[in-house]
């Protein structure tokens, strides 16, 4: 082999020594440059976290405002469904009370009281409609109803602003304490006697109910007849209510109050056997009953031109009536059990 060959062999066993030498180079890399990349990396996922999670809240936000705005009228239609619902039944009520004026032969309401003396709370002065929105806007009440008038507006302010007593039966009467609650018997003449007396009436009624609902509460039991009993409390208490707000007006007839005064005046004193008398008297008392034919013979019997006359027949005739004269007798029951009389004699069986 001569010298030229010899050192072509070298020069090209050299070349493949360096290139061989320069692929090993390749296959590592410097760990900063992996760190670079590696942070780059994190970052990169950050961020794609961070924009999926201001875009999930952005979309939260915008369920909950349309779901706020969707309670918002719902309920703003729920509000005037009950407006318009209890303006029907101010009007049926009204319209009832005019048909029982008629047939008991009272003097129609007049429309321009319509909501004033009829309303808890006495009178109704008027009010000028810019003065009265004010006046709303200052109990943060709405100003304006849809539908409602200015008389309905100003029922509505003396109903916010009328002070109404908490108990078994709310009413604006200010209740007396027990002991300026007993009653002389005696129905007094004048207006403030008279509106005196309702307030002695209704604050010893109320406390019966009261104190009546406390015991059934301690002896309530699951069982029928305590059920029963709670229920005839609660039925009592509904059926009472008329009787207040009669109270409250100051309208009581002078035939229904006179013997209430006196039933009231004997279970005080703890005299509940007179009590009930007086109850039977007012609940049987002497009207006429048309039971049957009204004339079996040739004689004219006692009372029986009450019968022709449109005279009503008998104080229970009145379904309201007689619910809270009946719920008096049940008060009347409870309270000889409560207050006990001491003479054992006046025990009602």
């Amino acid at each position: 082999m001569d010298f030229a060959s010899l050192m072509s062999s070298q020069i090209a066993k050299s070349k493949s020594t360096s290139s061989s030498t320069s692929n090993d180079k390749k296959k590592f890399a410097k760990r900063a440059d992996a760190e670079k990349e590696r942070e780059a990396a994190y970052f990169a996922e950050q961020k794609r976290i961070k924009e999926e999670g201001e875009a999930k809240r952005a979309a939260k936000r915008k369920r909950e405002e349309e779901a706020a705005e969707e309670a918002r009228v719902r309920e703003e239609k729920r509000r005037r469904l009950a407006e318009e619902s209890r303006a029907r039944r101010e009007e049926r009520e009204r319209q009832a009370e005019q048909e029982r004026r008629k047939r008991l032969g009272l003097p129609e309401l007049d429309d321009s009281v319509q909501g004033g003396s009829q309303e808890p709370g006495g009178g109704m002065d008027d009010i000028k409609d810019e003065e009265l929105i004010a006046k709303l806007r200052e109990l943060g009440e709405p100003a304006i109803v849809f539908g409602e008038t200015h008389r309905a507006r100003l029922r509505r302010y003396k109903r916010l602003t009328t002070k109404v007593t908490d108990g078994p039966i709310p009413t604006t009467l200010q209740l007396v304490e027990e002991k300026n609650m007993k009653v002389d018997g005696t129905v007094s003449k004048d207006k403030e006697g008279r509106k005196y007396l309702f307030r002695q009436l209704a604050s010893y009624f109320d406390m019966i109910l009261r104190e009546w609902d406390i015991a059934l509460q301690k002896e309530r039991r699951d069982t029928a007849d305590s059920k029963n009993a709670y229920r005839n409390m609660v039925q009592s208490r509904e059926n009472m209510k008329p009787l207040f707000r009669k109270f409250e007006k100051g309208d009581l007839d002078e035939s229904i109050l006179q013997p209430v005064v006196e039933i009231v005046k004997a279970a005080q004193e703890k005299r509940y056997v007179d009590a009930t008398d007086g109850f039977l008297r007012l609940s049987i008392g002497k009207a006429a009953w048309p039971i049957g034919v009204t004339m079996v013979g040739i004689h004219e019997r006692s009372a029986r031109e009450k019968l022709h006359n449109g005279e009503r027949g008998h104080v229970m005739g009145d379904e309201v009536t007689r619910k809270y004269l009946q719920s008096i007798k049940r008060c009347l029951t409870f309270a000889q059990v409560r207050w006990p009389p001491e003479d054992i004699g006046q025990l009602m069986g």
